[in-house]
């Protein structure tokens, strides 16, 4: 998606690795490197877990969450407009399922211990959410006057799915992972899963192309059904991972009210709030992109399609100096330096309309993206408790679902009503977006401290190592 700034974890992203058994290497045998923790179900309380294929299979399962994200992030809506959707019902498509996803993770974590665990939780999740996919494979094929009605149905249930699946996710990367690793680790890994998404957009597309539009709808009946199995093959291998010990706490059963009362004195909430903050003035402005390119420049799908591309391989070209200086530094001041760059994002819309320029802002939206969603993710299983996680990453999810709801709201509202700026109604709303954001980086990305023992350096020179004059990276062991 064209400058996507929602900070998520629901899968950060899935971008991780078989690399596994390079980035924590274990000595001896197999059977020395497993943990023989127990779990609070009597069933598990004689299972030991074994990290490195647990990872193994959550990349697997990774590479195939990537493909299904490859057709439902990008082509619901292309599909929402071959099935007849107006304006308006593009407008539910996209906000409603990022709400209703968010406002239903409430109820994960008294979800998962109804079900019975982490891992059980996930597989049916994942498994209801491939069936829902593969319904909306089967819309272009029947004859009836409401499919638009039954595909927001279906995007909302799916996306529910992943909202519940998103904090139990999360906890289970964060049980695996050493602190100490996460940030090279997960660099790694959504470099590597992400490029599967890349492939997924453009095999997509081409095979969209492919048919005439008479046949269009065969062609959302192939790429959805791919997803819709691609998803199946993930739930199969998420079957396959253990569940690390994961005690219930009573200190760790609180209410959402309880958890913003204590701001004054939470680290981990002043930083939801600056994410949610960074979400609401970044939704000001990104649903918006795709319509400016392709109604008022009138840019072919084509270039379209290059510029979503090229500010994917950029991230995915970026995870990884991310995630090392992440280690070095901290992820708070890789998260304050990669926000700042993108806050300056819609300010460069406004200078050419280029091609060949925008693609430049598309690598570097790409680039500063990276950075925020990497950083954000790790400092979250940074500065919560393993008891406390699912909950407080579920309390962050909401808030900056919410943020993204309105932010996508107000955005719409004001984007009719603008007066022209440079002969575009939009460009206003992208220089009103870009004031939002520096507002909120300059009032809030200090009002949160770095949890981890790290090195202690500037964001200037944290900045010249980034972008290579002088690195940081290699002067000190990882």
């Amino acid at each position: 998606m064209i400058e996507t700034g929602y900070v998520t974890v629901e899968r950060i992203e899935h971008r991780t690795s078989d690399t596994a058994g390079k980035l924590f290497q274990m000595s001896g045998n197999p059977r020395e490197n497993t943990s023989s923790f127990y779990f609070l179900p009597a069933a598990m309380r004689i299972k030991k877990v074994n990290v490195r294929e647990s990872l193994r299979s959550s990349f697997k399962d990774g590479v195939f969450a990537a493909f299904m994200a490859g057709v439902t992030d990008y082509y619901a809506t292309p599909a929402a407009l071959f099935l007849g959707a107006s304006v308006q019902q593009i407008g539910l498509i996209t906000a409603l399922p990022n709400l209703l996803s968010s406002l239903s993770q409430f109820f994960s974590v008294r979800v998962i211990y109804w079900v019975g665990g982490r891992l059980k939780l996930l597989v049916r999740l994942v498994f209801s959410q491939a069936s829902l996919i593969l319904c909306i494979a089967l819309l272009p094929l029947l004859e009836i006057s409401n499919r638009v009605e039954l595909l927001l149905i279906f995007l909302i249930l799916a996306a529910v799915c992943g909202g519940l699946a998103g904090p139990a996710w999360g906890s289970l990367m964060s049980d695996y992972v050493p602190a100490s690793k996460r940030g090279r680790y997960f660099g790694w890994r959504n470099r590597t899963v992400g490029a599967v998404t890349v492939s997924s957009i453009v095999a997509s597309g081409l095979l969209l192309n492919f048919f005439q539009e008479r046949s269009y709808g065969t062609g959302f009946l192939i790429i959805f059904s791919l997803a819709a199995a691609a998803r199946y093959v993930s739930a199969f291998f998420i079957s396959r991972m253990d569940e690390p010990p994961h005690k219930k706490d009573p200190a760790a059963d609180f209410t959402f009210f309880m958890f913003l009362r204590r701001f004054k004195e939470s680290n981990f909430l002043k930083f939801v709030i600056f994410t949610g903050c960074l979400t609401f003035a970044t939704y000001l402005s990104t649903p918006f992109f795709a319509v400016f390119m392709l109604r008022d420049l009138q840019l072919s799908y084509l270039t379209y399609m290059a510029l979503q591309v090229s500010a994917s391989l950029a991230a995915l070209i970026a995870l990884p100096l991310w995630g090392r200086h992440a280690d070095l530094v901290g992820n708070v001041r890789v998260l304050r330096l990669a926000s700042f760059f993108a806050a300056l994002i819609p300010i460069f819309w406004l200078f050419s309309h280029n091609p060949v320029y925008l693609m430049l802002v598309q690598i570097f939206s790409g680039f500063s993206w990276s950075g925020v969603t990497l950083s954000a993710g790790n400092f979250i299983y940074d500065a919560v408790t393993t008891q406390k996680r699912v909950r407080c990453i579920a309390y962050f999810n909401v808030i900056n679902g919410l943020a993204l709801f309105l932010g996508s709201f107000l955005g719409g509202y004001f984007a009719s009503r603008f007066p022209p700026l440079f002969g575009y109604r939009l460009l206003g709303l992208f220089a009103l977006s870009c004031f939002c954001r520096i507002f909120f980086y300059l009032l809030l990305s200090r009002s949160f401290r770095e949890v981890r023992i790290t090195h202690e350096v500037s964001i200037q020179e944290l900045f010249f190592s980034v972008v290579g004059i002088r690195p940081l990276v290699g002067s000190a062991q990882d």
